[in-house]
Parts: structure tokens; sequence; C-alpha cells
């Protein structure tokens, strides 16, 4: 059940919705996301810090939406909205579903793949995607990465720094546009099973694909990938994976410090005695 002070952002933002209809998605630990489906979703913010990130979010999805790519991309359709403390903006409505953990087509996401990769760079992309580095100031994600092993319990260290360390042996890829959280229920599909459009953008980066391949094999399974990328792509998706794990990746990538070092920690080690 949608709670009603959600109800009644949604209906100031999408005046004549059917709000007996709608449902409640969770966005994580920023925004509430009211589903009004065939029309659009509204994400509300849930404290502060979601509410002050919202209009860099919407820049940043106005811009993937404006690049051209060959799938649908949710639109903005209202400005970011103040109710109190709160923020909410409603987006498009994409149709589809996600594909449940450890299924997926090869032929779906070869052309995924190949169309972010090709995506143009445009002036817009670039003004609002951060392009991560291995070394930056104590933000690079190689720095990061390294100032985690100490935290880590012993066990762990030498695994975590050989991953870090077959990372660095790759050499740089220019970066293309990197959704940064790839697959699952972000990645819709039509009853035909075609391709129908990608959700939420909020980590997107101009990166290394590989990365997207890493998420797209850490829910679908690898042997999708194998059979969606080529080997290069495939072996650098595999170190950055073993580092610490495909879905910790957008901490390190962000350019700043993590902001819940401790929890990051925790999460990392219940991951590496899970792949054990």
């Amino acid at each position: 059940m949608v709670p009603a002070d959600l109800l009644e952002i949604a209906e100031a933002l999408v005046p004549g919705a059917r709000l007996g209809t709608a449902r409640l998605a969770e966005k994580g630990n920023m925004h509430h996301v009211v589903l009004l489906p065939g029309v659009a979703a509204v994400r509300v913010s849930k404290r502060p810090s979601g509410a002050a990130e919202m209009p860099r979010r919407v820049e940043k999805l106005r811009a993937v939406a404006a690049a051209g790519l060959p799938f649908a991309v949710p639109e903005v359709l209202t400005p970011v909205t103040t109710f109190g403390e709160r923020t909410a903006v409603a987006i498009s409505w994409i149709d589809g579903d996600g594909l449940p953990e450890g299924i997926g087509d090869p032929a779906a996401f070869g052309p995924l793949f190949e169309a972010l990769r090709e995506a143009e760079i445009t002036p817009e992309l670039a003004a609002v995607l951060h392009v991560p580095r291995r070394y930056a100031d104590g933000v690079g994600w190689a720095e990061i990465l390294n100032d985690v092993v100490p935290h880590l319990p012993a066990k762990w260290r030498d695994r975590v720094r050989r991953g870090v360390d077959a990372l660095l042996a790759f050499e740089d890829v220019p970066p293309r546009l990197v959704h940064g959280d790839l697959g699952g229920p972000n990645v819709h599909f039509g009853e035909d099973g075609k391709l129908a459009g990608v959700l939420d953008w909020d980590l997107a980066t101009l990166s290394d694909p590989a990365i997207d391949a890493a998420l797209v094999a850490s829910w679908h399974g690898w042997d999708v990938l194998r059979g969606a990328t080529d080997d290069e792509t495939y072996r650098r998706a595999l170190a950055w994976h073993n580092s610490v794990g495909a879905e910790h990746l957008h901490a390190v990538l962000a350019g700043r410090p993590l902001a819940h070092g401790a929890g990051f920690v925790s999460s990392v080690v219940a991951w590496l005695e899970e792949s054990e």
C-alpha cells in the first residue's frame, strides 16, 4: 500500500492519474518511487541528502535521455518540486519488466552493450557524468580500494589486494557511457523478449564498459556475459567483479570518499564470505 503522503505528492505532480492502481517500489536509501502503471513513476526523496541530490540526478537523466540511445530511457516530465523537506519529480513510464536472477539471453545483452559503448559522448553528457580515475587526490578508485584493504579481516586482505593489482594491470580504456547499475530490474524486456528500455541512470559515469558487463554477469550469469561480449571485455569484467564484487563498484567510482566506510567494508566482507 502506498502511504497517503506519497499519494498526495504523486497526485500533485501527475494530476488525473488513477491512484487506485499506484504501487510503491523502493529506490534504495535515497528515494521512494510511486509507480503509476502506464503513466509515470514519481520519485520522492526520503531524507535531506536525497532531496539535495535530486536536481543533479535529474540533469543526468535529461542528458542520457537526449543521447539518442536505441531503446527507451525515462524522460523527465516535471520540474523537481519541493514538498516540505522533500523533493519529488515525475518521469515517464517504461513498459516491460526486468528478468529474474540467473536468467538472460546473450542475444539481447550484446546489442545493449554495443549501444552503450557506441553512444556519442555529447557535451551534455560530459558536463554531468563523472569520469572515474585510478588516482585522483585520494578519491580515485584504486586509492579507495587500497585504503579499504587494511580494514578487512586479515584472511581477505591478500585476495582483495590481488584483485586490485589485476585491475591495475589492464591498460585504461577510453571512457564510454556506463549505466552503473545494469541488469536485474533496471533492464526491461517486453513480452516478445526484446529489450524495451533501461531505467535508473543515477549511477551513470563515463568509464570502462566492462563495469556494466560485470554487473550484468553478477545478476544474469557469467555464461550470459560470455555469449554477449568479446573476450577482452569479459576478462576486464571478471577483474572488476573479483576485486570487491560488482554491486559495490558504484561506491568506489563516484569520485568522492566512501560515505559509510564501515558499512561498505561489512558489505564487502559479506560478499567475500558468500563467494568463498
